[in-house]
């Protein structure tokens, strides 16, 4: 009895990861900064990129919860844990 092929268009693990700039760019929630910017709006940035990644893990996290993903569940908590405390640290430089 052979295996069965994963269906690419219902298995999110069948699909084929990006691999040009363009198909992550399409995929992200963080906005890319035009130019140069200040250095206070660079921390304001990475603030703001951390909370959407926090953001976003905190979402997968309920997913992976809901499927009793233990695995999964433990490396979002990980995750979750360094970009908040990143978040706090670029929070203080702020003021």
């Amino acid at each position: 009895m052979g295996r069965r092929r994963p269906d690419r268009g219902t298995d999110p693990l069948a699909r084929t990861a990006g691999t040009r700039h363009a198909e992550f760019t399409a995929l992200t929630r963080i906005a890319d900064a035009d130019g140069v910017p200040a250095a206070e709006d660079m921390l304001s940035d990475l603030v703001v990129g951390h909370e959407a990644v926090t953001k976003t893990a905190r979402e997968v996290f309920t997913l992976a919860d809901a499927a009793n993903d233990q695995s999964s569940a433990d490396l979002l908590t990980q995750r979750l844990q360094t970009h908040e405390k990143t978040a706090w640290m670029l929070r203080s430089m702020l003021g």
